[in-house]
C-alpha cells in the first residue's frame, strides 16, 4: 500500500443511484455520513409536529431508506421476514415480500437488523441468515435471489449478517466473511470473497483516493480495508471487543478514520497517512455500540453506552477526543445532522432538534413521536423524518416548509 494512497481520503458515495435531490436511498444517507444539507424543512410548533403517516412492519431494527417517492424497511412476524415498500409521503403500501426466517432472539427480542439499499430501479436486501434479494423497486418483483450463507458455507456470525449492501459500480459488496464478499449486482454471481472468518456488523464504507476504491468495515476482531474490485486487503487494525461486536461504521475525514465500539471499548482516531493505521488517540468517552456517531465541523456527535445502561448523547472533538458536552439519559438511539442541526431519536422514541455545536446541547424542539424501544437512527428525506421502533412501529414526521 503506497503512502500516497492515504494522504487524502475523499469520502464519496459508491452508489450510482439516480434519486430525487432530497432522497435518503442508502444507510446513513446519500453521502453515507449521516449529514445532509437539507433546507426544505423546519422545526415544529409547541403543539407538536404533523404526522404524515404511521405504519407497522414487524419486529426489528432495520432503518428506513427513501428514493423516488418510495420508503422501504424490513420487519419480522410469524416466522417470516417481510420487506415493505411504501409511498414515502402517504404511507400507502406499494408492495411487500415475505420469506421464512428465524426470529433470532439471542440476548434480545430478535427480528431484522440490517437495512436495504436503493440503487436506480433496484432495491437490495441481505437478511441475518444470508438471504440476498434484488427487487424491482417499482413492482417488488424479484430480479434475482440466493442464500449467500448456504452457497458459500461462510460462517454465520452470532447475531447474523447485518449492515446494508453497498453498491459500487457493477458490484454489491457485503460484510460477509472475514473481510467482505462481492457479487455482480445484475445477477448475484460471486465476484470475490474473503476468508471464512467471523464477519462484523458494520456496513462496508467506500472511500477513494487516486482512482482506487476501498471498502472499510469491521469484522469480529478488526477494522480493515479491502480493494473494492478485487477484495485484496489493504490494511487492518486490531480492535477487540467483549463479544466480538464491531458494528458502528468507521468515520473518515482526510487521511484519518475514527472507529468505535460498545461494551466498554470506546473509540480511537487512526492516521493512515503512512499507508498503515497509527493510533493518534483513544478514548472511552464515546462507546458507540451500533449507531455510529456523526461528524460535523470537526466534532463527533453520538450515543455513548450500551443497551444495558442508560446511554448518554455526547459531543467530542475529532482531532483530540476531548469531551465537549454530555446529555445524560438519551439511551441507545441515533441521530442525523440536517442543515447544521442535530435531529435525534432517543432510545425511548423522543424526537429532538438542537443546533450542532460543541458549546452545549440545547434542544429547540422535542416531541414524543413513537413508543417502545428505539435503537434505530432516524432517516430524513424531502422534509419528512422517518422513525422506527423495535416492535415495528414506523412514523413519518412531516416537517416540510
Amino acid at each position: 500500500m503506497s503512502v500516497a494512497l492515504f494522504t487524502a481520503f475523499v469520502l464519496s458515495v459508491a452508489s450510482g443511484s439516480s434519486s430525487f435531490a432530497g432522497d435518503w436511498p442508502v444507510f446513513r444517507g446519500p453521502n453515507r455520513t449521516g449529514v445532509i444539507e437539507a433546507k426544505d424543512w423546519q422545526e415544529w410548533p409547541a403543539s407538536g409536529p404533523k404526522i404524515a403517516w404511521r405504519g407497522k412492519v414487524g419486529l426489528g431494527f432495520s432503518s428506513v431508506v427513501i428514493a423516488k417517492g418510495r420508503a422501504a424497511t424490513v420487519g419480522h412476524a410469524s416466522n417470516k421476514d417481510t420487506v415493505f415498500c411504501f409511498d414515502a409521503v402517504t404511507g400507502k403500501e406499494l408492495w411487500k415480500h415475505s420469506y421464512p426466517a428465524q426470529l433470532g432472539n439471542v440476548f434480545y427480542e430478535g427480528g431484522t437488523t440490517g437495512t436495504p439499499t436503493f440503487e436506480g430501479d433496484r432495491l437490495y436486501w441481505l437478511s441475518r441468515w444470508g438471504d440476498l434479494f434484488c427487487f424491482d423497486a417499482t413492482s417488488g418483483k424479484i430480479v434475482w435471489s440466493k442464500n449467500i450463507h448456504k452457497e458459500t458455507g461462510v460462517k454465520l456470525p452470532t447475531w447474523g449478517f447485518t449492515g446494508a449492501p453497498l453498491v459500487h459500480e457493477n458490484l454489491l459488496v457485503l460484510n460477509v466473511g472475514e473481510a467482505g464478499l462481492a457479487v455482480d449486482k445484475t445477477n448475484g454471481k460471486i465476484v470475490w470473497q474473503s476468508a471464512n472468518g467471523d464477519a462484523g456488523y458494520s456496513t462496508p464504507l467506500a472511500v477513494q483516493r487516486a482512482g482506487q476504491w476501498l471498502a472499510l468495515m469491521g469484522n469480529s476482531e478488526n477494522y480493515l480495508a479491502v480493494n473494492l474490485q478485487t477484495g485484496k486487503e489493504a490494511w487492518r487494525h486490531k480492535w477487540l471487543t467483549e463479544y466480538g461486536v464491531n458494528a458502528a461504521d468507521p468515520i473518515v475525514s482526510g487521511d484519518r478514520v475514527f472507529i468505535a465500539s460498545g461494551y466498554g471499548k470506546g473509540g480511537a482516531l487512526l492516521d493512515l497517512g503512512s499507508g498503515q493505521p497509527k493510533e493518534l488517540w483513544k478514548t472511552k468517552a464515546l462507546r458507540t455500540q451500533f449507531n455510529s456517531a456523526v461528524l460535523h465541523d470537526g466534532h463527533l456527535y453520538g450515543p455513548d453506552g450500551d443497551t444495558t445502561e442508560k446511554a448518554s448523547l455526547k459531543c467530542i472533538e475529532f482531532a483530540t477526543g476531548a469531551v465537549k458536552w454530555t446529555h445524560p439519559g438519551f439511551g441507545s438511539g441515533g441521530l442525523l445532522i440536517a442543515d447544521g442541526k442535530i435531529v435525534a431519536l432517543s432510545g425511548t422514541g423522543e424526537l429532538l432538534v438542537a443546533p450542532a455545536t460543541p458549546a452545549a446541547f440545547k434542544p429547540t424542539s422535542r416531541a414524543q413521536v413513537i413508543g417502545g424501544k428505539c435503537w434505530t437512527a432516524p432517516s430524513m428525506a424531502n422534509g419528512i423524518i422517518y422513525c422506527r421502533s423495535g416492535r415495528g412501529d414506523v412514523v413519518a414526521v412531516d416537517v416540510r416548509k
